[in-house]
């Protein structure tokens, strides 16, 4: 058994997902597919796109929560682009109490999710392990990183993984991954990380998933 398929946390994580699944937003039910694509792309609207989808779970799929904590099993230090309610976080932390502790640093710039996601980590015995910054990840994750980072995980403003992934690229180590999730929006980000020059083997991963490894 694993803190991941033990309790509290495997039958919260399914809690969750149900949630996660009932979840709808009224307001972005009103703004046109054409529009929503020209914001998913926009690395200067995308707060504006993400307060429209304050109401929505936004999770990873059940089978990447699963591959996130397989590939952090071996980290102690964990940096996370778009914590949302939670759900990869969870994921994510159940595999460093399994690795015997360690640090994760979350980002999210809306207060509700992240009050709801701390509560998700109290109630799943991880909370000592995570800690979430509130605003902007361009700010937030700017400075204060572990020296040495194993595992960062892209999963919020899709536009903007290129800009994250330059922030924490000086505090990767040789052999860290980066998982960045729904790559389909971010074709700048994948030319970046598949480039040999700039220090990553690459591969697809899924149907939009991207795994990079820090070469030393």
């Amino acid at each position: 058994m694993t803190t991941l398929t033990s309790e509290p946390l495997a039958s919260l994580i399914e809690r969750l997902y149900s949630q996660a699944s009932a979840a709808t937003s009224p307001v972005l039910e009103t703004v046109s597919g054409e529009e929503r694509e020209r914001l998913m792309h926009s690395k200067t609207e995308y707060l504006k796109l993400y307060a429209m989808l304050k109401d929505l779970w936004l999770p990873v799929s059940r089978d990447t929560g699963k591959l996130l904590y397989l590939l952090a099993r071996n980290a102690k230090a964990i940096v996370e682009f778009g914590t949302s309610f939670g759900l990869s976080t969870l994921h994510l932390a159940a595999a460093l109490r399994d690795n015997g502790g360690g640090v994760l640093i979350g980002s999210e710039f809306e207060p509700a999710k992240i009050a709801l996601a701390r509560h998700h980590f109290v109630e799943g015995g991880v909370s000592d392990l995570v800690q979430i910054r509130e605003g902007d990840a361009l700010v937030t994750l700017a400075s204060d990183l572990p020296p040495s980072v194993d595992l960062l995980l892209l999963d919020g403003a899709k536009a903007l993984y290129g800009d994250v992934l330059l922030l924490v690229e000086q505090h990767l180590k040789p052999g860290a991954l980066v998982v960045a999730d729904n790559t389909n929006y971010c074709p700048e980000y994948l030319a970046y990380v598949r480039a040999p020059q700039n220090g990553y083997l690459s591969v697809p991963f899924a149907d939009d998933i991207e795994l990079s490894m820090r070469l030393g």
